[in-house]
């Protein structure tokens, strides 16, 4: 389905993003990419849609060349390859509904997209994708009212409107609390599963690494130092790597009872500060 070839990654400045990587990734797989920062994990994720062109080899996916220099064979990959990022990258000032319905840009004519003219079946498709993802009550609610996991389903339900064959995932859970992070990544992983999308997620967080994918690849330094599957990542194995020990932090944030967005604003800023719940 995805295959990089020899592929490397040299950025302007000289620095090697992506150094010399062969990796295959199967039709349907969830594959978790971990490493520390500059390891080129989001490097070798942006190459697989062009958002960052290979300077060396050959990247495929399915049967297209990536070509960074061809806008229109471009603009037919990314029709087909969906991407969610940390930021959730919604408009916050039009509703949910027409977020998703952002979704449909490759399959509507442009003039229609850019006054907000969608038809009944890219509604349907937008509304389907929304009860996928558990929030359809939320359709005609701003997006700049929901919570930060909910803000993220806005954007993964964005994705499954294109009728994506791929989902790359830039970071998608690191700025929600824990217990947050894994309802969305299951949500993600339980579609990825009903729909047979390859899924290429990058995770700060090894135990989330271990609870939701199929393979992890670990890089460093640009390069791929181990593929294989989720069982096989062993404590050793990310020492390896990491190059160094590993710490709590590599291995799960500190975890809630519940998630955040289920809590009061007095009692998510009494958990924040550290203080126990008091009553009076």
């Amino acid at each position: 389905m995805i295959t990089f070839e020899n592929v490397d990654v040299i950025y302007p400045n000289g620095f090697k993003g992506l150094d010399d990587v062969n990796v295959e990734i199967a039709r349907g797989e969830f594959v978790a990419i971990i490493g520390l920062s500059g390891a080129g994990k989001s490097t070798l994720i942006r190459a697989v849609n062009g958002l960052v062109p290979y300077t060396g080899g050959t990247l495929t996916v399915g049967e297209t060349v990536v070509d960074p220099k061809n806008k229109s064979k471009l603009r037919r990959l990314r029709s087909k390859v969906g991407m969610i990022f940390q930021q959730f990258n919604n408009v916050g000032r039009i509703s949910v509904l027409n977020n998703v319905l952002i979704g449909r840009s490759a399959v509507t004519p442009t003039w229609r997209s850019l006054i907000g003219w969608y038809g009944a079946e890219d509604k349907e498709v937008a509304f389907q994708s929304l009860e996928r993802v558990g929030i359809v009550d939320k359709a005609y609610n701003r997006a700049s009212a929901l919570s930060g996991g909910q803000q993220q389903r806005v954007a993964i339900a964005r994705v499954l409107a294109q009728d994506p064959e791929v989902i790359l995932a830039d970071e998608p859970v690191a700025s929600l609390d824990p217990p947050t992070a894994r309802k969305v990544l299951g949500d993600l992983r339980r579609i990825q599963q009903d729909l047979g999308i390859t899924c290429i997620v990058n995770m700060h967080h090894l135990d989330l690494a271990r609870d939701y994918a199929d393979r992890i690849i670990g890089m460093r330094a640009g390069r791929v130092v181990f593929d294989g599957p989720t069982e096989e990542a062993t404590d050793t194995v990310i020492e390896d790597v990491y190059q160094r020990s590993l710490t709590a932090e590599d291995i799960a944030t500190a975890d809630f009872p519940v998630s955040l967005e289920d809590l009061p604003a007095e009692a998510v800023a009494g958990v924040v500060a550290g203080e126990p719940d008091r009553k009076p």
